[in-house]
């Protein structure tokens, strides 16, 4: 397993986001489109996951405000499940955050996806109350960690 530091402009981040977006029409539902706007943006850090030379895996980390990275598009594809690769790519990106200079991170997740709020708990991520677009999304489970 090999976790490489690039953009969203990356060909495998984007071949891994657009499978999370197939993957979230099932999720998200009429909500789709509402969350889709908040997906096609540039973000500067962005974390894969390669297994033998394949990416398998990705997430990133863009500012929400001066002291806290939000967590975004944080994906495994189906096949590489099980393997302790969302957990390594986490990681990475908590080590990066804490390198940007951010105390805390925040992210959202639908009340839908039980292993990845499970994951995040695991990490010490907390329940918060909804932020920015996601406040008054009754199907969006925010969270938030301090880092050490």
């Amino acid at each position: 397993m090999q976790l490489v530091r690039t953009t969203s402009d990356s060909p495998d981040f984007q071949y891994l986001t657009k499978l999370f977006d197939t993957f979230l029409i099932d999720i998200d539902g009429d909500e789709k489109d509402f969350f889709a706007q908040y997906n096609q943006i540039y973000i500067p850090n962005v974390v894969i996951c390669y297994e033998d030379g394949i990416a398998v895996g990705c997430g990133a980390i863009k500012t929400y405000d001066e002291k806290t990275g939000e967590i975004k598009r944080m994906f495994v594809h189906p096949e590489h499940r099980n393997k302790g690769i969302a957990m390594s790519v986490l990681q990475e990106l908590e080590t990066w955050a804490k390198e940007l200079a951010f105390t805390s991170c925040i992210l959202e997740t639908s009340h839908k996806l039980v292993n990845a709020i499970a994951l995040y708990q695991k990490f010490g991520y907390q329940p918060i109350p909804n932020y920015g677009q996601y406040i008054g999304v009754a199907s969006s489970v925010c969270l938030k960690k301090e880092l050490q």
